[in-house]
């Protein structure tokens, strides 16, 4: 029976595809087609795992000492007998045959019918039998990953993951996967795994609250990630507009490509630089496949993210700070130090810090947490100055809002680099450093930071949530998250206009830069400097090859000016037709 789901749009497009709920669980393995010369040998990977389990499990057996309690031995007894269930085993191998699943992800998939099936259960010792089945399931897994080959990641052109959320960090193990769509019950729209999904370039939507309770596997789904709408079960001629919304968008991406190499400048000649924001030093192509002029900024805490028992060393920093900038072949590429806490949480980090604190977005995150971390903060600061010998590279730290934090950051800058000296390795002596100017207190103080630094980066995911005492990862308060805002576009328009007779550069690089709805309204604020995903840059790229920045004056100017609902909403629709 077809039914609506409404949520929060973060990706645009459209996707058709089958739902593939998918458990936290399961986000471990790799997740991809196998052709069908292949599926023999995958399901012979997944019967020699099962015996090495079946091995070891009789091994423990055999060793149990004599005074054991009965119990241990049951309890080896059961295992045995689920490695050996029809439900466990043959329906594994039927997914492979039928739908061409690796093994680990049809095993994984399996197991989540199972426990979804053993959890309506209502006797309460079967109910309970579900762990012995996690359990199992999990040697098996742990036997596969000893002997794992390479994912070849296949297409698929109608998987769409249904999750209840899903980490930021789990979610870059998505990219170059076979998913098309992507839903989940939480969200916002600048969470980061909304902002890591929108750098995938495929639809999605958050915030559906239910979502992964109502949507049963296999369900046919369309995902309308321009309205945040999720229509389950679809009457064919709904299905058929959609397919046809589909193939026109398609049709209007591959005519944007056309753009991709022309001339970034309005119709007044305007010259407008588009970087692009990444997250893993991979994405740097995709920046360069999109005609990013830059990189405006690296997001280096999904590095640290990728490290569960600890921080990266200084080399394995350098490294892949390296490979960006080697990657963008001379062209800019800002780096971010790490900011993490709020919804970035470090497995690796433990004890006092920001992770217990009542609210962590207020708490000891980003350039607070480097500074009482100083040798975590120097040792990413000597990564990132080595890696300035290969290009261009600037230095931008988030969440500063007081002179000392600009002076304790830029002398352990400077310590970095005598540390440098000191062990005789290379680095460009004029790395420039910039803030991030996404806390109120910062955009209203603007002459310390302008006395400091080289340029500026507007942060405006923070800055609105800052501004509006929002936290823009609770779905309880989404809706009041409001970009356009009076406080928040007077915060950006002072920014720009300060920084402007300063002579310093500013950047905008948060969720505004890459919505092509806004984009004639910062280039009328006096913005030339944009940093979005890559897959983003094209649209707003369009958008500024129509506009005339001196017609924009005035209805800009009485965007500003207006602070009633009625009246900006009137005063957006003049700009939108400037």
């Amino acid at each position: 029976m077809p039914f609506t789901l409404h949520g929060i749009p973060v990706s645009r497009g459209i996707a058709i595809g089958r739902a593939y709920l998918i458990a936290p669980a399961a986000l471990d393995v790799d997740h991809y087609l196998i052709e069908l010369p292949q599926i023999e040998g995958e399901i012979e990977r997944f019967r020699a795992a099962l015996a090495l389990v079946e091995q070891e499990l009789d091994t423990l057996r055999a060793d149990l000492a004599a005074d054991a309690p009965t119990e241990m031995g049951a309890f080896i007894d059961v295992h045995l007998m689920i490695l050996k269930d029809v439900m466990l085993v043959q329906e594994t191998i039927d997914l492979i045959r039928t739908r061409r699943f690796n093994v680990e992800w049809a095993l994984t998939e399996q197991l989540e019918r199972l426990t979804r099936h053993f959890d309506e259960v209502e006797d309460e010792y079967l109910r309970e039998r579900k762990a012995d089945i996690e359990q199992v399931a999990e040697r098996v897994l742990k036997a596969l990953a000893g002997a794992s080959p390479a994912a070849l990641h296949g297409g698929c052109d109608e998987m769409i993951v249904v999750a209840h959320d899903i980490a930021p960090a789990d979610m870059l193990q998505f990219k170059g996967q076979t998913f098309q769509g992507f839903v989940t019950d939480l969200g916002g729209r600048t969470s980061h795994t909304a902002i890591v999904a929108r750098s995938l370039g495929i639809p999605a939507a958050v915030g559906v609250q239910q979502a992964s309770a109502l949507i049963r596997q296999d369900d046919l789904i369309i995902v309308d990630g321009d309205h945040g709408v999720v229509i389950v079960d679809p009457a064919p001629i709904v299905l058929e507009e959609y397919t046809y919304r589909q193939s026109e968008m398609a049709l209007e991406r591959r005519k944007l490509q056309r753009l991709k190499f022309s001339p970034t400048q309005t119709l007044c000649g305007a010259k407008i630089e588009l970087y692009a924001n990444i997250e893993l030093p991979e994405d740097a192509q995709a920046a360069l496949d999109a005609g990013a002029t830059g990189v405006g900024l690296f997001r280096t805490e999904f590095l640290f993210m990728n490290h569960k028992d600890r921080l990266p060393e200084e080399e394995e920093q350098f490294v892949a700070y390296r490979r960006a900038v080697e990657l963008m072949n001379g062209l800019p590429v800002t780096i971010r130090t790490i900011d993490v806490g709020a919804d970035k949480p470090l497995d690796s980090i433990g004890g006092d810090g920001y992770e217990t604190a009542a609210n962590p977005a207020l708490g000891l995150r980003a350039i607070r947490w480097s500074l009482s971390e100083p040798q975590m903060f120097l040792t990413q600061l000597r990564a990132i100055l080595r890696a300035s010998v290969y290009g261009t590279v600037k230095i931008l730290v988030p969440m500063l809002a007081h002179a000392q934090q600009i002076d304790q950051t830029l002398d352990l800058i400077r310590e970095a680099k005598r540390q440098l000296d000191d062990a005789g390795l290379a680095y460009d002596p004029n790395v420039q450093v910039g803030a991030m100017i996404e806390i109120p207190a910062a955009a209203l103080a603007l002459p310390m930071f302008l006395r400091r630094l080289d340029f500026l980066s507007i942060g405006t995911n923070d800055l609105i949530q800052y501004t509006l005492a929002i936290d823009r990862a609770d779905n309880a308060v989404a809706d009041l998250y409001d970009p356009l805002h009076p406080a928040v576009l007077q915060l950006i328009a002072h920014t720009l206009r300060e920084a402007k007779r300063a002579g310093v550069p500013v950047s905008v690089c948060g969720e505004m830069a890459g919505d092509p709805q806004l984009t004639r309204l910062l280039l009328g604020m006096g913005l030339t400097e944009f940093s979005m995903h890559p897959s983003q840059l094209l649209e707003v790229k369009q958008e500024i090859l129509r506009s005339q920045i001196k017609a924009l004056e005035k209805p800009v100017a009485d965007v500003l000016a207006a602070y009633e609902p009625e009246e900006l909403q009137a005063a957006l629709g003049r700009l939108a037709l400037a």
